[in-house]
């Protein structure tokens, strides 16, 4: 039996990096081979037993599957999928377990309750569980789970306030024996989050070691076209000055979940020097965590 490997094996948002339709210097440097390409986020996990387990469902699976492939050698077919919430970048990919691309049957896809309503009600999407290539299963507020029998992991789905015009919203932590691992890559505000906590005070309440969390915008004034209320995410700017500097006993803190147009995805940016002088990280493909088995 092995440890747990949970491999990132994507850090942007919905849109990935560079963004369709994007015309901005941002992208253009990324497509003309210069930059770090993004994709939406997503987390491999390989089990004790050697399962495989799939964080969300993007339509950038089949690159993402390079990267996790180039960290875990022949990895097996998928046992099981999670979805945090119903946004694009977080379940688009769905279609692509069908039988015109990978051909899956009985992939458990583990979701809240309003999640697998919007899969059932999906014209397309429920074709997929009528042909029995999906199965959702719906998991419980606040209570781990074990995603396949022996896998040595549990998952824990965490209610998060973001948007919720289609689905409800998780963070998911992923318990090993002696870690946890926090994915929370969407939320509206910390204030919502926290319930008049400190970050510091919710993360250790939840026994958190490694935490992935929003970082979609660098500033409020990174969309100067758009009402950032529309798309509400705490900014970066506004985590580090909530954090501070990086203590001895704090967890490891990096930022995922990208915008285009977030400076972060510049490894040259002075905003990421500020961000890793302060003792906080950046998430990028590849990133590979172990977790002790249960």
């Amino acid at each position: 039996m092995r440890d747990v490997q949970v491999t990132v094996v994507g850090t942007a948002q919905d849109g990935g990096v560079p963004q369709p339709g994007c015309t901005r210097e941002c992208c253009k440097i990324i497509r003309s081979g210069e930059g770090l390409r993004r994709f939406p986020v997503s987390l491999g996990i390989v089990g004790s037993d050697g399962s495989t387990h799939l964080i969300e469902a993007s339509r950038a699976m089949g690159e993402q599957f390079e990267i996790w492939n180039s960290v875990e050698r022949n990895i097996q077919p998928l046992s099981s999928l999670s979805l945090t919430h119903a946004h694009l970048g977080h379940i688009d990919g769905l279609g692509l377990f069908g039988k015109e691309v990978m051909g899956i049957q009985g992939l458990k896809v583990h979701c809240s309750e309003s999640v697998a309503l919007l899969i059932e009600r999906n014209p397309v999407w429920k074709l997929l569980c009528e042909d029995g290539v999906i199965n959702p299963t719906l998991w419980k507020a606040n209570e781990a789970f074990e995603p396949s029998v022996g896998c040595g992991f549990r998952i824990k789905p965490i209610p998060i306030p973001h948007r919720d015009e289609l689905s409800d919203n998780h963070a998911i932590i992923i318990e090993g024996r002696n870690c946890k691992l926090l994915f929370m890559p969407d939320h509206d505000a910390w204030t919502d989050t926290l319930s008049g906590q400190t970050i510091r005070e919710w993360l250790s309440g939840l026994e958190i070691d490694i935490a992935l969390i929003d970082g979609t915008f660098w500033d409020s004034n990174e969309l100067q076209h758009r009402d950032l209320s529309e798309i509400p995410h705490p900014t970066v700017c506004e985590s580090m000055e909530r954090l501070g500097s990086k203590g001895i006993n704090d967890p490891d803190i990096r930022f995922l979940h990208l915008n285009h147009t977030n400076p972060l995805c510049n490894p040259d940016s002075p905003e990421l020097a500020e961000l890793t002088s302060m003792g906080w990280g950046l998430v990028k493909e590849g990133d590979s965590f172990t977790l002790e088995r249960l």
